[in-house]
């Protein structure tokens, strides 16, 4: 069990996704019963990820005799920000009593995504439905509601007195493992605290935990906590163990809060054995924490600007070899990451408009280097309309610019700072995906870019394509050293980096690599999101509830 106490990353390993539960309703379906009303009912389909495969999800119950039903079976859906979830809804009205889907008459069906029905106004996406040619076939409403699955957070803090003294030559060193136990009588760790080194009375810093991850919202459940002395070798030492339960530590620091840790061999081999010390909770507090989807379902929105290497380092766009040739049959690494990344982050964001910039290119007519041009070509407005906007300002500007350079990430990284600036109150989170090739010219004020850009509501992806050493990403990237600049710390971790590479140089499905990469560049957008509005005590907007939004009324 201890074997994996050095790799053990509690966010990884416990807190579930978030459940969604859709509410389905159809306005105006097609009637076609000769004697009475249509019976209604919705199959939901979802695609896997990188396949063309549909399998059916689940369905609603047949509402009889209605065009208008409100369907009261919901769909239970797991929410991945960072996945495209593709959904299909196929709407029928069953004839029969078989469950066979081809005895049923077809009324209609839609498409969308699980992120665009969640970052529509309230949760609420109301869609047509088509697939009968030349026919109006009505409408289908969509609610997303996240259910609520325990969201509050635990902080406490321990302290041990008297351990049993286990080094040889100096005290102990200890450390807590804490384990929740499972329906099955099993235990999974689900949080480590730091050594407290050469101590047999040590206290522990405090330390937050999700509630759902200490006892999956059961308060009862048994959690479970060993103390062990750290050894470098890592054959840790183990000291004892006392069980509780969430309960117990949620009345705070009492008498009952007090825990003998007890070792079961050194119990059965001494008769005089007590125990090997105790552990006493010293504070515990509960928080509500707010999620990703409560700011988006409470009208933040997500502004997603791009960000283009045009140095000549990438080669001449009309040659096979160069990064930016445009293949007739084949998308280049700078639009097929456009593409992945763009096409999950547009459904959070409700104008579509993406402001699109080029860097390290000579410009006509006169021939000057620019560090964030507007592929649209309009200084003033670098909008273009929808993720396809992009690529075709994209397409555009390699046949109008001169490939240059050097690679300067530090203009265009200041330039959305400046609107993220305007906009600290949490109804706006910049995200800026950077596409590059090389080596970057400007490291010492990118740095300084970067921990000013810190401390807005923005994050930066960086997604270096082609065989270049990308070394200076991996040091904005900051997952192991935070960035710093003249002696100043980056408030928060902004930057995400990942090699094209990685994801495309393995032969087979290019679907399921662009959605690889989506789902790693995207993965810690909505904990830094939620990092800068808890840094700032921002709250999230109450979202719009189903029954404020103009609803037509139909048949449950």
């Amino acid at each position: 069990m201890m074997a994996s106490i050095g790799e053990f990353d509690p966010l990884n390993n416990i807190v579930p996704a978030t459940k969604i539960e859709v509410t389905v309703s159809c306005r105006d379906l097609q009637d076609v019963d000769t004697f009475s009303k249509s019976d209604p009912v919705v199959v939901l389909y979802v695609q896997g990820i990188g396949t063309k495969e549909w399998r059916e999800f689940g369905r609603t119950e047949v509402i009889d005799n209605t065009l208008n039903p409100n369907f009261v079976r919901k769909f239970f859906l797991d929410f991945f920000f960072e996945e495209r979830q593709n959904l299909r809804f196929d709407v029928y009205n069953v004839d029969s009593r078989s469950s066979n889907i081809s005895k049923f008459d077809f009324l209609g069906q839609t498409f969308c995504t699980l992120g665009e029905i969640i970052g529509s106004t309230g949760g609420r996406l109301e869609k047509s439905l088509s697939g009968i040619p030349g026919k109006k076939l009505g409408s289908i409403i969509f609610v997303a509601e996240e259910l609520s699955n325990c969201r509050d957070i635990a902080t406490m803090q321990l302290c041990a007195n008297k351990l049993d003294k286990k080094d040889f030559f100096g005290k102990s060193d200890p450390f807590l493992v804490f384990y929740r136990s499972n329906e099955d009588g099993t235990f999974t760790i689900c949080h480590k605290t730091e050594v407290v080194k050469n101590t047999l009375n040590p206290v522990w810093q405090p330390f937050t935990i999700p509630v759902r991850a200490l006892c999956n919202g059961d308060y009862d459940r048994t959690v479970k906590v060993d103390v062990y002395d750290w050894d470098r070798d890592g054959s840790h030492d183990f000291i004892g163990e006392f069980t509780t339960s969430y309960r117990d530590f949620s009345r705070g620091q009492n008498q009952f809060n007090v825990y003998e840790v007890l070792n079961p061999k050194k119990k059965g081999k001494k008769k005089k054995y007590i125990n090997s010390g105790t552990v006493t909770l010293l504070s515990f507090k509960v928080e509500s924490e707010y999620t990703f989807v409560d700011f988006i379902r409470g009208g933040t929105q997500l502004n997603f600007t791009v960000a283009i290497d045009f140095t000549a380092s990438n080669g001449d766009p009309s040659q096979p070899t160069s990064l930016h040739y445009i293949n007739p049959y084949q998308m280049n690494a700078y639009a097929m990451a456009l593409k992945a990344v763009g096409e999950i982050i547009q459904d959070y964001d409700s104008d579509k408009m993406f402001p699109a910039y080029g860097f390290g290119a000579k410009l006509p007519p006169d021939g000057k280097t620019s560090h964030a041009f507007p592929l649209s070509g309009d200084n003033d407005n670098p909008n273009c309309v929808g993720i396809d906007g992009v690529l075709e300002a994209y397409f555009l500007s390699l046949r109008t610019v001169q490939l240059y350079g050097p690679t300067n990430f530090s203009p265009v990284i200041t330039q959305v700072a400046r609107s993220a600036q305007d906009v600290t109150d949490g109804s706006q989170y910049f995200v800026l995906l950077i596409i590059t090739d090389g080596v970057i010219s400007d490291m010492v004020q990118t740095k300084e870019a970067v921990v000013n850009a810190a401390a807005l509501p923005m994050s930066i992806i960086i997604v270096g394509v082609g065989p270049a050493e990308f070394d200076a990403m991996e040091e904005l990237d900051g997952d192991e050293i935070r960035v710093s600049s003249r002696g100043r710390f980056a408030e928060r971790d902004i930057v995400q980096f990942v090699p094209f590479r990685d994801y495309m140089d393995r032969p087979g499905n290019q679907v399921l690599s662009m959605a690889r990469l989506a789902k790693d560049v995207l993965a810690e957008i909505p904990d830094q999101l939620l990092g800068f509005m808890k840094s700032r005590g921002i709250e999230p907007r109450p979202a719009l509830s189903p029954s404020d939004l103009p609803e037509l009324h139909g048949h449950i």
